[in-house]
């Protein structure tokens, strides 16, 4: 069996093709849009027509939905099978979504309930995995050297959204057109960028509140039903480069306003609080690209590398700490699976995902308010053996059930119920 691999550099992509690999599949890999992200998608469905006219391929794969991909796979009647590991994803708002040959997989079932009845038989629920064997190649090698540079008490490996911010930034602009002789505001790579409308005081406030409300609630998310017309429509005016996709089949600004402009502000502000809050009690790092300066307390220990430094980090920390985004509305982000597939322990927001795949106080722990997550660092930091039994159990539990052949193997099972799939 042949597949075409279609690549932006996604991290999940190594570990799909190893597996892909390892099960006697055939893999070509097409690259450009790795080295130039200005590739257009007549440029992508170009690409990907050549490779149709010249091989005959089981079906073509993707990290993340390409509806130019999608579109080309249809004209050819090849299956195009991706696997959704974002959220917002604003491609799955395309009329690409309904197209016959897809099979999309989605690794959050509320994202799954959302887009499923779009194109029912055709798309699918598949969470995410981790590559166990990748990871215990770099922590068998590890020396005490590196338990002493990468151990701490609480470790956070990840994005402090600062810099992905789309709210900040149109505030920032306001700011800069209301206050021409102010100083640049300290956002992180802040753009000027086109012209902005301004956000009245009145959302301002009403995204504030918004956003102090939810904080209160873990395993349900009401911003988007709570957003009002009016607030959706300024901020949607306000920002030039909001998506406006002309090939929908419904209107999305509800939707990316709640996840790419207040969710990822409420990220921010999430993250920011919880580190900050735990930093005045306990010893913390803090490895991100992110701007450090709001976390004054925090050891920063600058960026960590993906494949040999982050497995380092999860397996000698004591306590590894997650902090789902909160467009990831119920299911499990990559760093869950990842620590636990370093026999690390942690401990996360609560999901409501959570209990289908693992039991909490056993495999890991989850918190639901600050002082549950103060009390619970307390704890685990003084019950070494508790702490590391639950570790243990956690990598067990992934290593036997939820790696990349699993998924994988789940994936193909899907594919060969459908009766237009390619034969093997």
């Amino acid at each position: 069996m042949e597949i075409l691999f279609y690549r932006y550099n996604n991290i999940c992509e190594p570990d799909l093709i190893q597996t892909f690999t390892t099960f006697g599949i055939t893999v070509c890999t097409e690259e450009m849009e790795m080295a130039d992200k200005s590739i257009t998608p007549k440029q992508c469905a170009s690409k990907i027509t050549e490779w149709l006219m010249t091989h005959s391929f089981a079906f073509v794969f993707s990290i993340n939905f390409f509806p130019a991909i999608s579109y080309t796979c249809d004209h050819f009647q090849v299956p195009y099978v991706c696997w959704s590991v974002d959220s917002p994803v604003p491609e799955l708002f395309s009329n690409a979504l309904k197209n016959e040959w897809n099979r999309v997989f989605l690794f959050d079932q509320a994202q799954y309930q959302f887009f499923h009845p779009v194109n029912p038989d055709r798309i699918f629920y598949l969470p995410l995995a981790t590559n166990v064997k990748r990871w215990e190649a770099a922590i068998l090698n590890m020396t005490e050297e590196d338990y002493a540079k990468y151990g701490a008490d609480i470790s956070f490996v990840g994005s402090l959204y600062t810099e992905k911010c789309r709210y900040d930034r149109l505030l920032h602009a306001q700011n800069k057109l209301e206050n021409p002789t102010a100083k640049k505001a300290a956002i992180p790579n802040a753009s000027d960028g086109p012209a902005c409308r301004s956000i009245s005081q009145y959302t301002q406030g009403f995204i504030s509140g918004l956003i102090e409300a939810q904080l209160k609630i873990h395993g349900y998310n009401f911003i988007s039903e709570t957003l009002s017309d009016h607030v959706i429509r300024e901020i949607a005016d306000a920002d030039p480069d909001f998506y406006h996709g002309s090939d929908t089949y419904m209107d999305t600004d509800r939707y990316l306003t709640a996840h790419q402009y207040v969710g990822i502000k409420l990220a921010a502000v999430e993250r920011e609080r919880t580190l900050n809050r735990l930093a005045e009690h306990f010893n913390v790092a803090l490895y991100t690209r992110s701007n450090p300066a709001p976390l004054p307390k925090i050891h920063c220990m600058g960026p960590a590398l993906t494949l040999t430094e982050m497995p380092m980090i999860f397996h000698a920390s004591k306590i590894n700490l997650n902090i789902t985004m909160r467009p990831i509305e119920t299911g499990l982000s990559l760093r869950i699976w990842d620590v636990l597939g370093c026999a690390g322990f942690l401990i996360t927001n609560y999901q409501a995902e959570i209990p289908q795949y693992f039991e909490v106080g056993r495999e890991l722990e989850t918190y639901e308010s600050m002082e549950e997550l103060e009390q619970k660092v307390q704890y685990y930091l003084s019950h070494e053996e508790e702490r590391i039994e639950i570790a243990v159990n956690g990598y067990e539990k992934v290593a036997r059930l939820h790696t990349y052949e699993v998924r994988v193997a789940e994936m193909i099972r899907v594919l060969s119920t459908l009766t237009n799939s390619r034969p093997n």
